[in-house]
């Protein structure tokens, strides 16, 4: 007899991974303020879910205990944001990934990933 753990568990291994871009377009639904406010209000609502990620792991010192999956619903929350910011500025998230994927790259082929600056 199937119950409900087997539901569970079929639901959990076939969830499929979203794009970034598919993610941007799925968070754009639930956007909720107002035009005269665009990139303002996600980029302060960004910056305050990343003091919360921050939070959340300074009361790892504090507590020695980590809240995994607390820290994992903050990092949501900021991921929210970013997918707002880009589509205020008309941005992809997927392009953007890539793009940072291919500095990183050239970074570590030049050997500058550790210092200081934009234009290692």
């Amino acid at each position: 007899m199937i119950n409900q753990s087997d539901i569970d568990a079929f639901e959990f291994y076939n969830k499929a991974d979203l794009t970034l871009t598919e993610y941007q377009n799925k968070a754009a639904t639930t956007a909720i303020y107002p035009a005269s406010v665009q990139i303002l209000y996600p980029t302060l609502g960004l910056a305050g879910e990343a003091g919360e990620v921050a939070n959340k792991v300074k009361k790892i010192v504090r507590d020695s205990k980590l809240d995994r999956e607390g820290i994992a619903s903050e990092l949501g929350d900021c991921l929210w944001y970013i997918a707002a910011i880009c589509r205020d500025l008309n941005l992809n998230m997927g392009e953007i990934a890539s793009d940072n994927l291919t500095k990183l790259a050239e970074r570590k082929r030049k050997n500058t990933l550790q210092g200081n600056g934009d234009n290692r």
